[in-house]
């Protein structure tokens, strides 16, 4: 099967251990299917009422285009050789599909971390729940802007258009993937940034951890963590570093022990299977809890301004709380954090 080229691009191939066009094509099909299931699962369990943003918008479009590649993959697995307006399709078109997309999804994770950043950094304090708009289509403008963008930088590759010549060098039966080093790169700045983090305010992490209780509120359990807080306010913001990253934490550390464990393992995954849904949702998480930390003087203590993460709730990093269907603090002075 021939093979993409990425002249521009930073990352390897991988060659599915598969040895004929049935396999590769079912393997392909069966991990698409996978995919899709998971991503459309997280769409759905997310919190609904949460503010419009740029991540939220391109985590649907991502959905959408994995639901459209696996119904081209089953569609052509199914029928096998058919022409459709004149052009004649085969299961190898199964791989080419998938490798245009390996390559298109290697180079996307530098663009949306960055603009999911700056969209963070520039709205994480607006306290209107309702966007207007113009802040919707401008957001459906910029995730259509960088697929065309993406695609069209792929698709000027040259050896795209040299795929017969290309596909003389490789076994008929190899299906070589794109494998970007982008998601290590930025899995790796993030896990950096993360124990860093840690290291500086490990010992209010680890007193909060040994202070968590069940508590009831709202007819809910939830976990409290009472401390003795330091009100200085020279303080507040490692103080609130400390919170941001029980609660992040608090939602993510599987997540977190997945990405230590496959820097360390250095499994070559291909790029399709790179970008998921589970994967931006955690990368949006880590980028609200910096905005709310470079930000934090910013901060308006309002109810609407907390429907931002559709997994993790930041409220009661920014404020005490107190309730009488709850216990009372152990000792005056306590703060309560609820995640």
């Amino acid at each position: 099967m021939a093979a993409l080229f990425c002249e521009n691009c930073s990352g390897q191939y991988h060659y599915p251990q598969a040895h004929q066009p049935f396999e590769i094509s079912c393997m392909l099909l069966l991990i698409m299917l996978g995919k899709v299931s998971l991503d459309f699962f997280m769409l759905q369990v997310k919190q609904k009422n949460v503010k419009v943003s740029f991540m939220g918008y391109f985590c649907v479009s991502l959905a959408l285009l994995d639901l459209i590649l696996l119904i081209n993959i089953a569609v052509i697995f199914y029928f096998e050789d058919f022409a459709l307006w004149g052009v004649r399709f085969t299961k190898y078109h199964i791989c080419l599909f998938t490798q245009i997309i390996s390559l298109t999804y290697g180079i996307l994770h530098y663009p949306v971390c960055l603009v999911a950043g700056l969209d963070y950094y520039m709205t994480i304090a607006q306290t209107s729940q309702s966007p207007r708009q113009g802040q919707r289509l401008f957001y459906i403008f910029v995730v259509i802007f960088i697929w065309i963008s993406v695609f069209f930088c792929i698709l000027k590759v040259p050896a795209i258009y040299e795929e017969l010549e290309i596909r003389n060098h490789f076994s008929p039966y190899q299906c070589p993937l794109y494998v970007s080093v982008q998601s290590y790169a930025v899995s790796f700045a993030m896990l950096l940034l993360i124990g860093m983090a840690f290291m500086v305010s490990r010992k209010e992490v680890i007193t909060m951890i040994l202070s968590v209780r069940v508590v009831s509120f709202a007819s809910q359990p939830v976990l409290m963590f009472s401390y003795a807080s330091n009100n200085n306010g020279t303080c507040f913001k490692w103080q609130l570093l400390t919170r941001l990253l029980v609660c992040f934490l608090g939602t993510w550390a599987p997540f977190v022990l997945l990405q230590f464990i496959i820097l360390f393992l250095g499994p070559r995954i291909p790029a399709y299977m790179e970008m998921n849904v589970p994967w931006l949702y955690f990368i949006n998480s880590f980028l609200i809890a910096v905005a709310y930390w470079c930000r934090c003087h910013d901060v308006e203590l309002t109810e609407e301004m907390w429907s931002t993460d559709p997994f993790v709730s930041w409220k009661f990093c920014f404020m005490p709380f107190n309730n009488e269907n709850t216990e009372p603090a152990e000792k005056p002075g306590t703060v309560i954090v609820i995640c």
